[in-house]
């Protein structure tokens, strides 16, 4: 058999076919709040918890148990937050109306990127990756509502998702840095 041929033919159709199709997290393009592009060699070797915040929404206290979390494990995770207007309109605010009430507000000094749509037509490709298991190589989901957390390892794969009930601090979350 011809080596090339026998090489292969040692996966499967639907593996070649996932490992042509899925992308890494840190070829993804994002800005922060203030407009710079966001530099992923930063957070490589970390986990990331990749969270959808809103400033008027019932879980806008989480910003608080993020910034905790943040503090308390920021020599293995970084977090992003990623403020989205899709649910119930809840981040209405423009980028310096929005930093100024993280800052404020919750003392947040973790990253926060500009606006994204997390669903539909418009979805950035950052909750593309999160979203779709062809990408991510992990698992489909949707985005149910502000304050879903993602998970990604040091090595840049997506793990685990939480929806928004699950607060920051919370052992599902923490066991990942203990």
């Amino acid at each position: 058999m011809n080596p090339l041929k026998a090489f292969f033919a040692t996966f499967s159709t639907s593996e070649l076919i996932d490992k042509r199709q899925k992308t890494s997290l840190y070829d993804i393009e994002l800005h922060t709040l203030q407009g710079k592009k966001l530099d992923w060699v930063h957070f490589k070797g970390k986990y990331i918890l990749i969270v959808n915040v809103a400033s008027k929404c019932g879980f806008t206290s989480q910003y608080k148990e993020l910034q905790t979390l943040y503090d308390t494990y920021k020599d293995q995770l970084e977090v992003i937050g990623v403020p989205c207007n899709q649910f119930g309109h809840q981040e209405p605010g423009d980028a310096s109306e929005i930093a100024e009430f993280c800052e404020v507000n919750y003392g947040v000094t973790f990253t926060i990127t500009e606006k994204l749509d997390v669903k539909g037509s418009n979805q950035h490709p950052l909750y593309k990756w999160l979203t779709q298991a062809r990408k991510n190589g992990f698992k489909n989901t949707k985005v149910k509502w502000n304050f879903q957390k993602y998970l990604v390892n040091p090595n840049g794969q997506l793990v685990d998702y939480f929806y928004s009930i699950t607060k920051p601090n919370s052992r599902r979350i923490v066991t990942y840095f203990k």
